[in-house]
């Protein structure tokens, strides 16, 4: 199951109270104040993970509480701090926190490591308090209480490519030819549900991450359909690959889709509408003289539209080496 939202508690544990003891001993007489101190509480941390692709951890889970520490005991023992609670969160998750409506922090790396809550200071014993003026304090401090926030957790893929597209134009096919992702195909539309990572494999050990999202329609932006709970997840990539069916099942105008695509974009982000684009003309098998494509190029007017089959595996290799340039660019020179 795919989760990229979730709304949890969190509270860093409290210290542990001090102690008021005096030493009682045989043959020790006045034997002075010996109250040990509390232990710290435990913080809570977060942790970005390569491993974890989802929030499904959070889900029915919405309570983290770290360990308090424990109480100061006589005989000067302190009192044992209370572990820290590592919580691990996908790369690209979002924290904010929810009471003050402020972004804490983007795990967009991996092996980021933040504190989000302090464990409370534990308390002292009356031991801490003796001077030679003052030899018999009774005087301890409680443990400080934890801190505690309300955090609402958001989840962005992070991905080279991001592909965009009406449903059925044949991105979750594109995706199954260029990489080991195995998303849902079928001849009908919304058969991507979910967002689906692949890495695409290129020689000279050379690779770059590939995104694909449901398909979009027109409204998108506003919660029509599927796409919409999923663009986000686009926002972090370096280019977007607009794939447009030369011939759609429910014979629609491909250049009026790649419009109202477009169009959407520009309504749910500005950072979206402004990004690197790469539009493909998909299923060229139907159209083996290239008459439709020809069409469909001139009227939309823009240079360099790739033609591709992802179906037959027509045009690929040119693509992936194309995107990879775009993406990595010379600087990553293959071995």
């Amino acid at each position: 199951m795919f989760i990229d939202e979730a709304k949890i508690w969190v509270k860093a544990g409290d210290g542990g109270h001090g102690c008021l003891s005096f030493r009682r001993e045989k043959y020790v007489a006045k034997g002075g104040p010996d109250g040990g101190n509390g232990g710290r509480g435990g913080s809570i941390y977060f942790e970005a993970v390569e491993d974890l692709d989802t929030l499904i951890d959070f889900s029915g889970n919405h309570h983290w509480q770290a360990k308090n520490g424990l109480p100061g005991e006589g005989s000067n023992c302190y009192g044992s701090d209370g572990d820290d609670l590592v919580i691990r969160v996908p790369v690209g998750t979002m924290i904010v926190d929810t009471d003050i409506d402020v972004m804490l922090k983007d795990m967009d790396t991996v092996g980021m490591k933040i504190c989000i809550c302090r464990g409370g200071r534990g308390g002292m014993g009356n031991k801490s308090f003796a001077t030679a003026l003052r030899q018999t304090p009774r005087i301890t401090t409680e443990g400080k209480i934890g801190q505690e926030r309300n955090l609402h957790l958001e989840l962005k893929l992070i991905a080279d490519v991001g592909l965009v597209g009406m449903p059925n134009a044949g991105k979750s096919t594109l995706v199954s030819r260029c990489s080991a992702a195995r998303p849902k195909i079928a001849n009908y539309p919304f058969t991507t549900l979910n967002p689906v990572l692949g890495i695409v494999e290129l020689t000279g050990f050379r690779r770059f991450v590939i995104a694909d999202i449901p398909g979009l329609i027109e409204g998108a932006h506003t919660g029509a359909g599927l796409g919409h709970e999923f663009l986000r997840h686009i926002e972090r990539t370096e280019i977007l690959l607009h794939i447009l069916d030369i011939m759609p099942t429910d014979e629609s105008d491909p250049v009026e889709n790649y419009k109202k695509i477009k169009e959407e974009l520009a309504l749910h982000s500005s950072v979206l509408a402004k990004k690197q684009e790469v539009v493909v003309l998909n299923k060229m098998d139907l159209d083996p003289e290239g008459v439709i494509a020809d069409d469909i190029e001139q009227r939309l007017g823009i240079e360099d539209v790739m033609r591709i089959s992802a179906v037959a595996g027509q045009g690929l290799e040119k693509l992936n080496e194309k995107l990879w340039l775009m993406a990595k660019g010379p600087q990553e020179e293959p071995y």
